[in-house]
């Protein structure tokens, strides 16, 4: 999801100048919300209320407080709710309307939580603000050059890192899990190949890594299977002779649905697979066409949201 962060046409198109008190109310009105998304989440509440701030001119952008949208949220292809038609990077682009603020609020946590880019800022410490907000500008949020610094100004004038630390909303009962991210102790993105061949997992079903030579035959005859079933835990079409050198071999059946607390990845990047996202999260080709019909037929796009389970 391309986000264009203009604060100078958020706050032109505020009904009235943003004074201090103004963004000390909003602060105030929603920093439960942020506090209850951080531990829902794991974004920091005080980067959630900064760019709120931000990005709403402390909520009375239009966006606002037409739609309750206080990131600037665009439509994409998968929104199935209201919309609103307003200008920003071209005129009368479409925006998510949302029926309340706390649904804004979320959205937006998961916008970052289900997406690659920003993955590595779930690694730093909750209450490091300085690295989360340096670390949304350096993997493209916003294309203002002082986005970072402007979040830490905010989040130090209105001392919104106190927040971070609040303990007035009990902790979940688990640890919540890291976005888009396979289990450690299943699997690992680095991978070594060797003379004999290791067995890893994701979502619980075992995979082996493709080298160099291998077909999908002999690879059926390693880990006796039929080559139509090995072709079929992978959602190939019969035919289908070798896979790439670095790509996934499942030898099982995949699962029909990711486990709990991953239930959507968001698109890294333009051109993505249905198929793809299967093989990376060991969910079945047509588990995904059938929890996203309206993406069956179109090519993914940055920013569309691909749900793994219902």
């Amino acid at each position: 999801m391309k986000r264009i962060l203009m604060l100078m046409a958020l706050l032109s198109a505020a009904s009235s100048p943003v004074a201090p008190a103004d963004y000390r109310a909003y602060v105030e009105k929603y920093a439960r919300t942020a506090v209850a998304e951080m531990h829902r989440s794991g974004v920091p509440a005080s980067i959630t209320l900064a760019q709120g701030l931000l990005e709403s001119a402390a909520g009375t952008s239009t966006l606002a407080v037409k739609a309750n949208n206080h990131f600037g949220v665009k439509c994409h292809s998968d929104w199935k709710g209201k919309t609103i038609k307003h200008d920003d990077d071209a005129a009368g682009e479409c925006f998510r309307v949302y029926p309340n603020a706390a649904a804004s609020f979320r959205d937006h946590s998961d916008f970052l939580r289900y997406n690659d880019r920003y993955k590595p800022l779930f690694d730093l410490k909750p209450d490091d603000y300085r690295s989360w907000a340096r670390g949304l500008k350096k993997a493209g949020y916003a294309t203002d050059p002082k986005y970072a610094d402007k979040l830490i100004n905010l989040i130090e004038e209105y001392e919104l890192y106190r927040y971070d630390s609040r303990s007035d909303i009990p902790e979940p009962p688990a640890a919540l899990e890291r976005p888009v991210e396979v289990s450690v102790a299943e699997a690992s993105e680095n991978f070594r190949f060797a003379l004999t061949r290791e067995i890893f997992k994701v979502n619980g079903v075992p995979f082996v890594i493709a080298c160099e030579g291998d077909t999908y035959e002999s690879l059926a005859a390693v880990y006796s299977l039929f080559p139509s079933e090995i072709l079929r835990y992978n959602d190939l079409p019969a035919g289908t002779v070798a896979p790439k050198a670095g790509d996934r071999v499942y030898i099982d059946l995949k699962k029909c649905r990711t486990p709990r607390n991953l239930d959507k990845y968001i698109v890294a990047s333009d051109g993505e697979s249905l198929w793809e996202i299967s093989q990376r999260f060991g969910v079945r080709l047509s588990s995904l066409r059938s929890f996203n019909p309206a993406l069956r037929e179109i090519e993914l796009r940055q920013g569309d949201t691909v749900y793994l389970r219902k």
